[in-house]
């Protein structure tokens, strides 16, 4: 089962506040995430781990439905890489 942001939320209002400002909280933090992963900038969260903005270049391609050969365009990916107190956590 996913964590939902719906789930997020419950957590941050368990802690005392109000649903709105809880609601508001985590818009804030998601919407804080997304505008330095757009600015071309890396997350760090210490004990959880970083989400980086990669470069993809253009390369070639098939369509699975049809095998047609295509080229795929240059893009942006976000990676993830946790951190070792995260991984020590899922190991054990």
């Amino acid at each position: 089962m996913a964590l939902t942001k719906n789930d997020i939320v419950t957590k941050v209002h368990q802690l005392g506040f109000t649903k709105n400002k809880s609601v508001e909280i985590v818009e804030i933090l998601l919407e804080l995430i997304k505008s330095t992963l757009e600015k071309g900038d890396d997350v760090l969260i210490s004990g959880f781990g970083k989400f980086c903005v990669k470069k993809k270049n253009k390369r070639r391609g098939r369509n699975p439905a049809t095998g047609a050969d295509l080229m795929l365009r240059e893009r942006q990916v976000v990676t993830f890489k946790c951190s070792g107190k995260l991984r020590e956590r899922l190991n054990s």
